[in-house]
């Protein structure tokens, strides 16, 4: 019976290639057919797979099967039949589940390579075949009920970048999993003096949203060799839809992977917690190699005027996301994550190399989901890409694309120093030069009527419409971390003097009108010892050591106190640029390394009628003058109280050195 019914599936695959569409002849990209609905390449039911690919361009495509995720040969290759739209299908009559497949796409007589697809949603070990798996059975129980915590606004964010290795791979996170995606599922957890860590921490801490570093299958970790602890960021794409195998505590088990990200996903929201992912459509880890060049060569990629790839990325590649293909798999990819993983937001690597156009349908296709689901990205790119710099997503055209935000570097590098230069200092390092620039960033990046862009860093006209359209910050995994750089720039540094600029510095971060960002471990003083670059540095650089948080327990409790002041006073959230505009006023101060504004009548509706914010960067006091009044001085010398540290009357107002002020009045 087994033999008859394979000789009849070959007698039907040799019929369909006798009356398979004829191979199209196209002379630009633009010409290529695009395949309508959606872009699965596999699904199954009990009772057949079908197979479906597109190619174009193939003279032919197989698919083959195996048993197992790697290793050994094929216990079966179909060749596929030519379909519309530039699609190959195939369909196998067979219970399916457990095996896996790949597929080969054979042009001028040439068979590229085996790829699981550019579509995979499932991969066995380092994800060189898709995965044939029912996805109803990677469900944690209760994945249904699971809901997004509220979030009201935009603005009302506060992000927390984490890495999973390095937020829970020290000894002293006393997390099981150490490394995975399942520490983040662990309660209960503490270091050994008692210091909560884990998902308690995050909870104690504050934080809104956690924005995970590239946790997608990348190519640059073995998963067959985890004993190694090879580390790597993951900005090194190959499987875009299949969570990655190095943060499984099974990477053989395509369910496993999956299963335990969402169960990651669900205690997080569980904890009042939002989930955004690292994506990195903008380039791919190897370029000949690349399951898009294997699939449909040359389309997914932008080309030199010379015919060789384009390199927006600095990463040997950028992708074309102005064609309508690469358009339509970066939005269907972004809503599947939303739908099969329920994820909150986005943050868009190299953003700057994408099109306007894709990321405005990127928009709406999150919104149709959840107008709240957040994306933000960098609005720069490593090089010039090749494609017109006023049709891109920079930060310069920040303002053509509603509802998303972008890096500040103008703030970012106003506060430390430029990026370029890590010995050179800024506003913290007491040099003075950069306070526009960081008024620019308070502001939120947006048309506002008392700034001297002439003076701005980068920009030197307002590039948000909005102030939630600004990420504000003063460090990221990317480059020195904030206290790594304080003692690279700041002369004379003494432990105490880079605690009080770090509380500066996110002071500054926290009381701006854009949406608040801050790096993993940040808030108990971590340093990866110098290294500029750590993308491959081991966990004795990277790993965020536990012990620190008793060790800097001023600091955590300061950071916490910022966050929940931020929170509890709309004032420094208002959202919209019109409010920004109306309620803040910059104060009049003499000499550099000073700044202070003043947030007027009860500005979103805040309890505070007026509320004064100073920054103060000098190694000496300064004095701020303000309205005849009396203030309540809430934040002031490293120390946060909202109930109120001391009152003061009259018309001035003393900043200690290095160190912020923040008072209000019920008089105005």
């Amino acid at each position: 019976m087994e033999l008859k019914k394979h000789i009849w599936m070959g007698i039907a695959t040799a019929i369909c290639f006798g009356c398979m569409p004829k191979k199209e002849k196209y002379t630009s990209y633009e010409q290529y057919p695009v395949r309508s609905g959606n872009l699965l390449e596999m699904e199954y039911a009990p009772q057949n797979t079908t197979f479906t690919l597109w190619a174009p361009t193939a003279d032919g495509v197989n698919v083959s099967l195996y048993t197992t995720g790697s290793g050994g040969t094929p216990y079966r290759v179909i060749p596929m039949a030519r379909d519309v739209e530039g699609t190959w299908t195939a369909l196998v009559g067979d219970d399916l589940i457990g095996k896996y497949y790949t597929f080969n796409v054979q042009i001028d007589k040439q068979w590229l390579g085996e790829t699981p697809g550019i579509n995979a949603r499932a991969v066995g070990v380092n994800g060189a075949r898709g995965a044939i798996i029912d996805m109803h059975l990677t469900d944690p129980d209760g994945w249904k009920d699971d809901r997004r915590p509220p979030l009201a606004s935009w603005a009302d964010a506060v992000i927390y970048e984490m890495h999973h290795r390095d937020f829970s791979i020290h000894p002293s996170s006393g997390i099981r999993e150490k490394g995975k995606f399942t520490a983040l599922t662990e309660q209960g957890t503490r270091t050994p003096d008692g210091q909560s860590t884990g998902i308690d921490h995050l909870k104690e801490l504050g934080i809104t949203h956690v924005h995970l570093l590239p946790s997608y299958d990348f190519a640059s970790i073995d998963e067959t060799r985890l004993e190694e602890n090879k580390y790597n960021w993951g900005y090194d794409p190959q499987n875009y839809n299949v969570p990655e195998g190095s943060y499984s505590t099974n990477p053989y088990n395509p369910v496993v992977r999956i299963r335990e990200f969402k169960q990651m996903v669900q205690a997080l929201h569980k904890a009042g917690i939002r989930v955004v992912l690292d994506v990195v459509y903008n380039h791919t880890f190897d370029t000949a190699n690349s399951n898009f060049e294997r699939t449909v060569p040359g389309y997914f990629y932008r080309h030199k005027p010379d015919g060789s790839f384009a390199d927006g990325s600095a990463c040997g590649n950028e992708t074309a996301s102005n064609r309508a293909m690469m358009r339509k798999y970066m939005v269907e990819s972004v809503r599947y994550w939303i739908n099969e993983y329920h994820l909150d937001g986005f943050r868009f690597d190299l953003m700057g190399i994408h099109d306007i156009e894709t990321m405005n349908e990127i928009r709406e296709a999150a919104t149709a989901i959840d107008p709240s689901i957040i994306i933000y990205g960098e609005g720069w790119a490593a090089n010039p890409p090749q494609y017109p710099a006023d049709s891109l997503a920079m930060k310069a055209n920040i303002n053509r694309m509603p509802g998303i935000a972008a890096f500040s570097d103008e703030l970012r590098d106003g506060l430390r120093g430029p990026f370029n230069d890590d010995m050179k200092g800024a506003f913290l390092a007491g040099i003075p030069g950069e306070e526009e620039s960081i008024k620019f960033g308070i502001v939120g990046a947006i048309d506002y009527p008392f700034l001297n862009y002439n003076l701005v860093n980068y920009s030197k006209q307002a590039w948000a419409e909005q102030p939630t359209q600004l990420i504000s910050y003063v460090s990221c995994h990317d480059d020195l971390c904030l206290v790594d750089r304080l003692r690279s720039c700041v002369q004379g540094d003494t432990p105490s003097m880079i605690n009080k600029l770090d509380k500066l510095a996110q002071t500054v971060v926290f009381t701006s009108q854009g949406i608040p960002f801050i790096y993993a471990g940040e808030e108990v003083m971590r340093d990866k010892k110098g290294v500029h670059n750590s993308y491959q540095s081991p966990d004795s650089i990277n790993a965020i050591d536990w012990n620190r948080k008793a060790q800097n327990a001023d600091l955590f409790a300061y950071y916490k106190a910022l966050i929940q002041l931020r929170k509890h006073h709309p004032a420094f959230r208002l959202g919209d640029a019109e409010l920004v505009r109306r309620h803040l006023r910059f104060l009049p101060v003499k000499g550099g390394n000073l700044i202070a504004f003043r947030l007027t009548g009860n500005a979103g509706g805040d309890a505070w009628k007026e509320i004064i914010v100073a920054y103060n960067s000098r190694r000496e006091n300064a004095e701020v003058t303000v309205p005849n009044g009396s203030y309540t001085l809430v934040c002031l010398d490293g120390v946060i109280n909202e109930a109120g540290l001391r009152t003061v009357h009259g018309q001035t107002l003393d900043v200690p050195a290095q160190s912020a002020l923040i008072a209000y009045s019920h008089e105005r």
